[in-house]
């Protein structure tokens, strides 16, 4: 892992696998970090796979709150522009989906497929984000962290296997990188611009998931053209982590499907 400076901060990201090897792009959720995806990257071996922190999370630098969307979809450009990459699978999740879909929409030469996972063009108003952001800025993520955990893994949040990881990642972050890109989710709406998109794409959804349900998932999928819709059963908001398995499973078919393993 190594900071890459951009123009206006610095990224933290990790490239690795055959230099000729097809290019994976994993962009991970809000209050989470380039780690979510260990158990993708421990399965992709013969991929060239950049993952990197979005910035206010991780150990990329955390700017002065709020984050546009198009702030976050330029450094994902930038990244893959840095490390020369095109014709990338990119898969993001929740927030990562997001900006998945925006970097599909404004270069398509770097974007050869997309994976969304519990993600819509849509996620949350302003309003919901907005006391979610005064919460976290008046008592802290450490006292957030029990809800949001709720709906992210369910109901039996306390006893997933999960729990640690997930409550370990959002509970070490700078507040104001939470805050910074619930600024950026609260104004985005891609519902016109995701419909225009006509790349293979899966769209994964997961049955216990309490922030983007599967409904709402699935309305992604019917947006795109000819996109693949998978619901996990017993999955949450984080599939690649608390269903590791299954998820690896569904996006190897997937890769497999568009000859890109």
């Amino acid at each position: 892992m190594s900071l890459i400076y951009l123009d206006d901060l610095r990224l933290n990201a990790e490239i690795i696998g055959p230099a000729e090897a097809p290019a994976v792009v994993l962009i991970h959720a809000l209050g989470t970090n380039l780690t979510l995806w260990d158990a993708v990257v421990a399965a992709l071996p013969d991929t060239r796979i950049l993952r990197f922190d979005i910035r206010g999370h991780g150990r990329s630098d955390v700017p002065t709150p709020p984050y546009a969307m198009g702030a976050l979809i330029r450094d994902a450009e930038k990244l893959l522009d840095h490390f020369r990459l095109k014709d990338a699978v990119v898969v993001g999740v929740s927030l990562g989906g997001l900006i998945a879909q925006g970097l599909a929409t404004k270069r398509l030469d770097l974007v050869r497929a997309l994976v969304l996972s519990n993600t819509a063009p849509k996620i949350g108003n302003p309003s919901i984000w907005a006391q979610r952001s005064a919460e976290i800025a008046a008592t802290g993520l450490a006292a957030y962290a029990p809800g949001a955990m709720g709906r992210m893994l369910g109901r039996n949040w306390a006893e997933h296997p999960a729990m640690p990881i997930l409550h370990q990642m959002l509970v070490t972050m700078d507040p104001q990188g939470w805050i910074g890109c619930a600024g950026a989710i609260s104004g985005t709406d891609f519902y016109t611009t995701t419909a225009a998109l006509t790349l293979p794409t899966l769209v994964v959804a997961g049955t216990n998931d309490g922030s983007t349900p599967p409904d709402l998932v699935r309305e992604t999928a019917d947006l795109i053209l000819g996109s693949r819709f998978e619901l996990l059963r017993g999955a949450g908001h984080l599939p690649m982590l608390d269903s590791p398995d299954a998820f690896v499973a569904v996006l190897k078919d997937f890769l497999r499907a568009i000859a890109h393993l």
